[in-house]
């Protein structure tokens, strides 16, 4: 499938996110294309699949880059029906995708009840302040695994 414009995809993601709704889904749906072909589509999953982080831009994600066969999605755009919370931005970095483009932004969330402003706020804060404790525990060993990476010569930089 192509479209002419970023209105096009934007409205493909917005139908899947509509489409989620009525089968029991959150209101959040995704597209990720490459040279103006679909590459995958996302819809978020967090209740059907009992995953926090099977959001719609995750699982694009996560298809598109089953689709390549490749960790990176260099050279692609994801669309989204919603602004993308940290967790998805973060999601959008790993995969160095291109561009992200999104439609309703975080206040439209909140107004519909996914309020994750105060995430987008976070890491701002004294760790101390979050409402998970993050605590470090740092025995003799800790740095072995990035040791044994990085003598690891078959691996695959990322």
């Amino acid at each position: 499938m192509t479209h002419d414009t970023d209105h096009g995809w934007l409205a493909q993601a917005i139908d899947l996110a509509v489409a989620n709704v009525a089968a029991g889904g959150g209101p959040f749906g995704a597209v990720i294309v490459r040279d103006n072909l679909l590459v995958a589509t996302g819809q978020n999953r967090v209740t059907r699949d009992l995953d926090p982080t099977a959001h719609a831009e995750v699982e694009a994600i996560r298809a598109a880059c089953a689709t390549v066969g490749a960790f990176s999605l260099a050279g692609m755009t994801l669309y989204t029906s919603c602004e993308p919370c940290p967790l998805c931005v973060s999601a959008s970095l790993w995969a160095r995708l291109d561009r992200v483009v999104y439609a309703a932004d975080r206040e439209d969330a909140a107004r519909g009840g996914f309020d994750d402003r105060e995430f987008y706020e976070l890491f701002a804060r004294d760790r101390a302040t979050w409402p998970t404790r993050i605590d470090e525990l740092r025995p003799t060993h800790a740095g072995a695994p990035f040791d044994a990476w990085m003598d690891h010569t078959a691996r695959v930089d990322y």
